[in-house]
């Protein structure tokens, strides 16, 4: 007979035969639950939690796309061969590939199945009464003859704090059952629950969840709208569209900087108008670092902050445009270095483009013009080199706004134009060409993290289970104890720790001590 075929029994007399299952389902069974005893043993648990921190491991050491695109581009450009490989195995994407989602789910699975019986067991413990006294007391670890008689009413209130329960035997014999320390227990669920908890809350933020970045300059022309098209990179969560996003503006109005005197920075602070389409003004907010703006639906946390030169250039034919172009900080003494593009400048000949680039420094006296001596604006320097030429904006390749297009440079279609020039505020550069640039003055701009994370407050009431219950899991010692009262005025006392306690005898010696007293 083959094991698929199913074993038929030999009935009782005047009974129809029985068929019993397939070999091949009950081997399935079999297999099934062994299968789900390992996965659901605290040893896999621990194997798969260890599983999921070395998982993690790449998303921190890679450059992830997620969090920002352009850092998986340079890892292209700087490792060709190894890139291709990593991105195949997720490298680039491990917090949404399927293995780290595999471990991400045994693990979830692991911890319901540990927790579960284990509470299950525990609400029985606490709802079963501590058991009946030993017959022979001198086998428990702790035992004690008391040398004089015990009164009752004394003993119930020594075992005060005790899960006391009392009992009578036939002939005349009172037995007193303690338990104490069903915290440990309590502890263990606690911290195994909220392990379970940080899982499901950083799961709900995963999906539902989404961040951006956005560079805000100051003033009304440079509002900044909640929408996908205006974030400088942005990754939003699986179920989460480009509609669903929280409706806001914000206008960056003022900041405001701290110094000490060797320019190390004291404090930060910007203030911005928000609005939107619902409610209008919504009023003038501050926040600082570590002090987010609280908006309905996101979070908007102040990053860092530079200076924006405002420069106006004139053409050879009198056409006057103006440009607002942050500088990135190269250094803690803002140091900023960035372009300044006129595209239409000239006309419409795009072999007479426009652009400056250059290194700004808020504080600078004199030679060497290369980096700022405070952060703070004292005494500003603009030192630009201009070039003139196409600026590539038109070939639909993307490009930083804060650098020339080094291809334009190297093809010789873009060059350099006159000598570089130092500029204070307010001065004028004349060109070759009779064309103008005029350096205006400079904004601040700063730079903000806009978040929302559903899951952030399950993280919150995991971590705070984290906390009460891991206290309890180690500090939680469960132990019993018994004492006999006999008729004859006699009595002993017996103990037992459920767990591992050093201190559990010099607990019993003092409880036998009150009791004799």
């Amino acid at each position: 007979m083959s094991v698929t075929e199913a074993v038929v029994e030999d009935p009782p007399a005047g009974e129809p035969p029985r068929r019993r299952t397939p070999r091949f389902v009950a081997a399935g069974w079999a297999a099934a639950r062994n299968g789900w005893r390992q996965l659901t043993s605290m040893r896999t648990a621990l194997m798969l939690l260890f599983l999921l921190a070395v998982g993690a491991i790449p998303g921190s050491v890679l450059p992830q796309r997620s969090v920002k695109v352009e850092d998986v581009l340079g890892f292209y450009n700087a490792h060709p061969d190894l890139a291709p490989v990593l991105d195949r195995l997720w490298g680039f994407d491990v917090y949404a590939s399927p293995w780290f989602a595999a471990i991400y789910l045994l693990l979830f699975t692991s911890l319901i199945g540990c927790i579960t019986p284990r509470l299950l067991d525990h609400v029985k413990a606490l709802r079963t009464a501590p058991p009946d006294a030993p017959k022979y007391f001198n086998r428990l670890p702790q035992a004690a003859v008391l040398d004089q008689p015990v009164d009752e009413a004394a003993a119930k209130a020594a075992l005060r704090g005790w899960r006391t329960v009392r009992r009578e035997q036939a002939d005349g014999t009172v037995t007193l059952a303690g338990e104490k320390g069903y915290l440990k227990e309590a502890g263990n669920l606690l911290f195994h629950s909220s392990l379970l908890v940080i899982l499901i809350g950083v799961g709900l933020g995963s999906q539902w969840g989404w961040h951006a970045g956005r560079l805000i300059v100051a003033g009304p022309e440079q509002v900044f709208c909640n929408t996908v098209q205006q974030y400088d990179d942005f990754g939003l969560g699986p179920q989460v569209g480009a509609g669903d996003l929280p409706d806001f503006c914000l206008e960056l109005t003022d900041f405001r900087a701290e110094y000490r005197a060797d320019g190390m920075p004291i404090s930060f602070a910007a203030d911005v108008a928000a609005t939107d389409s619902a409610h209008g003004d919504l009023g003038r907010h501050t926040f600082s670092v570590n002090h987010p703006l609280r908006l309905d639906g996101a979070n908007v946390y102040l990053l860092g902050h530079g200076y924006a030169p405002v420069l106006r250039y004139t053409d050879a034919a009198g056409v006057t445009q103006e440009t607002v172009s942050p500088f990135p900080y190269t250094d803690p003494t803002l140091t900023s270095e960035g372009v300044a593009a006129f595209p239409d400048a000239n006309g419409s000949d795009q072999t007479k483009q426009m652009a400056f680039s250059g290194t700004y420094m808020p504080t600078k006296d004199g030679p060497p013009y290369l980096r700022s001596d405070h952060p703070e604006e004292r005494n500003p320097a603009l030192m630009l080199t201009a070039y003139r030429g196409d600026l590539g904006l038109d070939a639909g390749i993307p490009s930083s706004v804060y650098d020339l297009d080094q291809r334009q440079l190297e093809a010789g279609r873009l060059k350099k134009y006159g000598e570089p020039k130092l500029m204070r505020r307010g001065e004028t550069w004349t060109l070759p060409d009779g064309s103008k640039l005029e350096f205006v003055g400079t904004r601040q701009w700063i730079t903000v993290s806009i978040r929302h994370d559903p899951g952030e407050p399950i993280v919150l009431a995991g971590a705070v289970l984290l906390l009460v219950g891991l206290p309890l899991s180690l500090y939680g010692k469960r132990r019993r104890v018994w004492l006999r009262l006999r008729p004859d005025g006699s009595a002993e006392a017996g103990g037992l720790p459920r767990t591992e306690y050093p201190g559990f005898e010099d607990e019993f010696r003092s409880l036998v001590e009150r009791w004799q007293r």
